[in-house]
């Protein structure tokens, strides 16, 4: 008796222990949160809840975070009091924040602008040491000594030999000149410099008085030391005084023309070093200094001519061998540049933007700032305003800083207003009053069950992928002029969905499967790099997404019903394209208002006899031409 008495003492006290614990402890679950593992409790304080990686975000109950999706957790009242002020321009991001989105910065230095250019060049010969041998005598050619190009000749070598009845006139005047010389000298003189004028030397005028005879055949000797580039005469040729024989060029010298970018001209100056070296010769480095930099930028290849002289003694460089060659260049105008990497900097075509670290002591916000940026210096950019020397920028993850800019309707890259109309990130939803309402006080937006509700349907009605885009795709009807080749793999693509088309008009579902098969091939052929045109480039990327997708959903059912409902994704989408570009035959756009559960869907023909792919030999006529699209 006296343990069974235990018994009920024991599971009295119990009962009384619960009790008394559930009474301490705040009775029932309000305010706990389960969230994996771990029991979230409100604060009792604040009774907010707010996000780790957004932290201006301030909820009244648990839930999920409206931009990135994390569970909310606790706002803490401590760290709450101890918060900093924080401007309404401000983007503010937490420790978790900073470490996932790998978010580097750097501090705004002033140093000299230095940039190392990379050039590519080929050897040239020195223009100034090329020459045209030219003929003084007008002759015949009666022997080439010199027989092809690339032969190297030297000053005073026999070159060709000519028969010229002119130089045996002039021959006849000297030896009746030498009989008179005595009491004509000046004569003799005359008949002398004749034949030097001709380019004979001493030594060939002096053998022809020796001998006494008239010489019908001379050789001409070559002015210059060099290589023959061009042979310009043949055996035989007739020729006159001043006709070119040969162009030599002297190789004892040469020039390396390097070609710059235009953006890199400012930087190259006269007497820069330039190291380079020599494809054909591997293992070993030149140097040279600039001599020459091109005032002019070639209209095809935007480019300018850098010059540099080398000697070239044992000829080793030969013209049109390839250099590639590295200038460390420096501004000589700019001092005390701030400079600022590349990857700090978004840029839109129109603007520049930078995300400038706010100097809070425990916060890390950033704020948007746009900048004038100058010279490209390689891996860095010279800013000429917008920043000071000491500011600090993020220079990695700067893109995850604007998408959150985006979403909370602030500044951003594509929104430099930061108004709610010049944006399309969430702050254009229903509810989410994230960046200009004065009425709540910077960093504490507070979201209701409400808002909540009304941002998940935006949200919803937002996707891309639930627009209808069938019934609006007849709005897309501005032609584009594209070249023949797409017209034509576009056309080859359009042939394979007529044969779609009329599949489905059979009923033949097996049919309609092999040429959705078809139409993806032909899909494959189709050479987006034709499109030249920025606007036709992104249409067409838009458009084959969604046609290869429809078509590949028909090539894997034989489901009839299910192919038709793809194949009015599909014709809503090639519609498109055979209206921007055209197919070099006239289409028949036709409708019909029964078809989808009588939602009604469009298709393409090329007959305006109408026979229905949707309801095919249930209602083959059910429908009416709408548009005729022109080839």
């Amino acid at each position: 008796m006296k343990k069974y008495k235990n018994y009920i003492i024991a599971a009295g006290i119990l009962f009384i222990g619960i009790i008394l614990g559930n009474v301490f402890s705040g009775g029932g679950s309000e305010g706990v949160h389960k969230d994996g593992e771990h029991n979230l409790v409100q604060d009792p304080v604040t009774k907010l809840w707010t996000c780790s990686m957004h932290p201006q975000i301030r909820m009244e109950k648990p839930g999920k975070c409206p931009i990135c999706g994390m569970t909310l957790i606790p706002l803490d009242a401590s760290s709450n009091a101890n918060e900093e002020k924080i401007a309404e321009n401000e983007i503010v991001l937490t420790e978790e924040a900073i470490q996932l989105g790998n978010i580097q910065t750097t501090l705004v230095e002033k140093a000299s602008a230095t940039k190392e250019i990379r050039l590519l060049g080929r050897v040239q010969p020195d223009e100034r040491k090329l020459f045209s041998q030219v003929s003084h005598i007008p002759g015949r050619i009666e022997r080439l000594y010199v027989n092809f190009t690339g032969e190297k000749v030297v000053r005073g070598q026999k070159i060709v030999r000519i028969y010229s009845p002119e130089l045996i006139s002039a021959q006849k005047e000297l030896f009746e000149s030498i009989n008179s010389r005595d009491i004509y000298p000046q004569l003799y003189t005359a008949t002398r410099n004749k034949l030097k004028l001709w380019k004979l030397t001493d030594a060939q005028i002096d053998a022809i008085e020796e001998s006494g005879k008239i010489q019908e055949q001379i050789d001409i000797l070559s002015d210059y030391t060099g290589y023959v580039m061009k042979r310009d005469v043949e055996l035989g040729d007739y020729i006159k005084e001043g006709s070119v024989l040969f162009d030599i060029a002297n190789l004892s010298s040469v020039w390396v023309m390097f070609e710059a970018y235009e953006a890199d001209i400012p930087w190259i100056q006269l007497g820069n070093v330039v190291d380079f070296t020599i494809n054909a010769i591997p293992g070993k480095m030149f140097k040279g200094k600039v001599t020459y930099v091109d005032p002019f930028v070639s209209s095809n290849t935007r480019v300018a001519k850098v010059r540099v002289e080398l000697q070239n003694p044992s000829n080793a460089l030969l013209p049109e061998m390839y250099a590639s060659g590295i200038i460390n260049a420096k501004l000589t105008n700019v001092k005390d540049a701030i400079v600022i990497p590349k990857s700090a900097v978004l840029w839109t075509g129109k603007r520049s933007v930078v995300y400038v670290k706010v100097p809070h002591e425990k916060t890390i916000s950033f704020v948007y700032r746009e900048i004038t940026l100058g010279q490209d210096m390689g891996n860095f950019y010279i800013v000429k305003d917008g920043l000071v020397g000491g500011e600090t920028v993020a220079s990695n993850g700067v893109f995850r800083i604007d998408a959150s800019a985006q979403l909370l309707g602030q500044k951003s890259m594509m929104n430099p207003t930061g108004k709610k109309g010049n944006t399309g990130g969430m702050a254009n939803m229903p509810g989410m009053d994230m960046g200009g309402d004065k009425k709540k006080s910077a960093g504490t937006n507070k979201m209701t069950d409400e808002e909540m509700k009304n941002m998940k349907t935006s949200k919803e009605t937002m996707d891309p992928m639930k627009m209808k885009n069938d019934a609006d795709h007849s709005k897309m009807d501005t032609r584009i002029s594209v070249s023949k080749d797409f017209k034509s793999q576009l056309e080859n693509v359009f042939n394979q969905y007529i044969l779609l088309k009329d599949a489905l008009t059979k009923d033949d579902a097996n049919a309609a499967q092999k040429y959705a098969g078809e139409l993806l091939k032909s899909m494959k052929k189709v050479d987006m790099k034709l499109l030249t045109d920025m606007d036709a480039h992104n249409h067409w990327m838009t458009i084959s997404k969604e046609v290869n997708s429809s078509s590949l959903s028909i090539s894997k059912t034989n489901d009839i019903a299910k192919q038709r409902d793809h194949f009015k994704h599909l014709s809503a989408h090639l519609t498109k394209a055979v209206k921007l570009f055209g197919v070099n035959q006239k289409v028949y756009e036709q409708f019909c208002p029964m078809a989808d559960n009588n939602n009604g869907a469009f298709w393409m023909s090329l007959n305006e006899t109408i026979n229905n792919p949707y309801l095919g030999k249930k209602m083959p006529t059910c429908g009416d031409t709408k548009t005729v699209i022109e080839n």
